[in-house]
């Protein structure tokens, strides 16, 4: 037998039609068949009103961005998985494996041209810093006094909270001298903010920078096997 329902029902259905709910979500809070509300609702919001095309566009845009992040997720996990299983089998204990990776990071952010005295390199981003000084210290024998460390920064940093940012960043202690200079605040100008201003980090040994250009170069020969030319 076909159950009966009451009208305070239908014009509850009605009123959540209006407010933009969906069947489903109809179906759910007064627990009545689709083909009950279809019957009840189908004429009467056969055409959306403005305002009801508004609130159901808004709802499809929420359920796609939701599905999009989902799936971004879901292929970042699968990335991430992958990739670590292949980065476990890397030689990362290896010295020549981590030299290579040392004379990469180099090659593309450090000083290279003639006349250059040891190793210079500058960066914003405290990650790459903090890689590039762990392979050093891997790599060869520092000598810790050999660093010298500058910060170039603008008004609205703090010396001391950039000085400390960037001594933890590279295992210096905050005692070690730090040259600071601060831009001028410029009227005209505009630039993009950055974190924690620019750090040159300096490394008065030029046989390890020679090594590393020389580790380059043979294995550009090794893998292109060209004579392209490295500066």
């Amino acid at each position: 037998m076909k159950k009966r329902y009451s009208q305070e029902i239908k014009r509850r259905a009605e009123k959540l039609k209006k407010s933009g709910k969906s069947y489903s979500e109809i179906m759910s809070l007064l627990r009545v068949p689709k083909s009950t509300l279809s019957s009840w609702l189908g004429k009467k919001f056969a055409h959306f009103t403005k305002e009801q095309q508004d609130v159901h566009l808004a709802k499809i845009r929420k359920i796609a961005l939701a599905a999009v992040q989902k799936r971004i997720k879901k292929r970042d996990e699968e990335v991430s998985r992958s990739v670590g299983k292949e980065v476990a089998g890397y030689p990362i204990k290896d010295p020549g494996f981590l030299k290579t990776i040392l004379g990469m990071l180099y090659w593309a952010e450090g000083a290279k041209y003639k006349g250059v005295s040891g190793l210079k390199i500058v960066n914003t981003d405290p990650d790459l810093l903090r890689l590039y000084i762990t392979l050093l210290r891997k790599c060869y024998k520092i000598n810790e006094d050999k660093f010298r460390i500058r910060l170039h920064l603008h008004y609205y940093h703090n010396k001391g909270r950039a000085r400390k940012f960037w001594s933890d960043v590279l295992g210096i202690p905050e005692s070690r001298p730090v040259a600071v200079f601060v831009k001028k605040r410029s009227r005209s100008k505009r630039f993009r903010k950055n974190f924690m201003g620019i750090c040159f980090v300096n490394y008065c040994d030029s046989s390890i920078r020679r090594e590393i250009l020389e580790i380059n170069r043979q294995l550009l020969k090794k893998l292109v096997r060209s004579n392209v030319p490295v500066v």
